[in-house]
């Protein structure tokens, strides 16, 4: 019965997981994307908008979904790390009035805790189904997965296996899971910094260029017309200059592309610094795609 209970636990576990699903879909419509630019970009077909203007679109079909599906996941994980310290207390108050730890669990199991709570009561009804507290637990750490509840668990399952007194083990165990968000939440604030800088750096790239394509470049192609112009007055070639002319187009695509670099760069660089996850800077990225796309656009 324990066996079978575990199975269908981790069962569902995979089936509420759909990152690879997103992932799957994401790289999919991204290739679709990009496959259409390229052919626009032959000109096998007349698409609206330029071959770059597709590789933005692919780059944030790759980057939203799932950077925002793990971010979604993330936050929900902080809640449950963030009642955990709570819960923790209420059970070792629970196991000074000589309850056992699956007895104080299926009473916690009646409070609520927030985002914690779905996890209290599927333990609780895993022991009432026959699951021994400490298997309860460790499935619970596998659905969780972070550090923080690994370390947590692990020692609460050691404890309750040697028959100590688990109530001693359980408030020292509370006490360090606060100071340990107490800690994460002055890193994500003092991160939080970084994080603005970078934006504000991106912003500034793109006035940057907004002031070269509206003031360095027009007075480029003006000079270089009027060159052209006394050249041919004066029955010489303006080849040369025809050439230097006809360059500040590929100027602007590869400022543009400059851009697009820079965003899909920097958004990565910004969740790292935030909270140490790749992931989570993929939805930095979309978000600096979508400002640098708009951007340009309107440049």
């Amino acid at each position: 019965m324990t066996e079978a209970i575990i199975d269908l636990d981790q069962l569902n576990l995979n089936h509420l997981d759909y990152s690879k699903t997103i992932i799957v879909a994401s790289v999919a419509a991204a290739a679709l994307i990009f496959a259409m630019g390229f052919i626009d970009g032959i000109g096998g077909l007349t698409l609206p908008g330029e071959w770059i203007d597709y590789l933005i679109l692919g780059l944030m079909a790759v980057c939203g979904p799932y950077g925002f599906y793990m971010s979604y996941k993330a936050k929900k994980v902080r809640d449950i790390e963030k009642r955990l310290p709570e819960f923790l207390r209420d059970v070792a108050e629970a196991g000074r009035f000589g309850m056992t730890l699956s007895q104080a669990i299926k009473a916690a199991s009646k409070g609520r805790y927030g985002s914690l709570t779905p996890e209290i009561r599927r333990m609780a009804a895993q022991i009432d189904w026959g699951v021994p507290a400490s298997d309860a637990m460790r499935l619970f750490a596998n659905r969780v997965d972070t550090p923080l509840v690994r370390r947590m668990t692990s020692i609460i399952i050691k404890a309750n296996d040697a028959g100590g007194n688990v109530a001693d083990v359980l408030t020292m165990v509370a006490h360090d899971a606060r100071e340990s968000m107490l800690n994460q939440n002055e890193r994500s604030i003092s991160m939080a910094t970084y994080t603005v800088v970078i934006y504000v750096a991106f912003a500034v790239f793109i006035a940057t260029i907004f002031i070269l394509n509206t003031t360095f470049l027009p007075k480029m192609m003006e000079a270089g017309t009027q060159v052209a112009e006394a050249t041919e007055k004066a029955g010489a070639s303006g080849s040369l200059v025809t050439i230097q002319t006809d360059v500040i187009p590929t100027v602007q695509t590869l400022l543009v592309l400059s851009v697009v670099i820079h965003a899909f760069g920097d958004g990565i660089l910004a969740g790292v610094l935030q909270d140490g996850q790749i992931p989570n800077g993929l939805r930095h990225s979309f978000i600096m795609l979508l400002i640098g796309f708009v951007g340009t656009r309107l440049i």
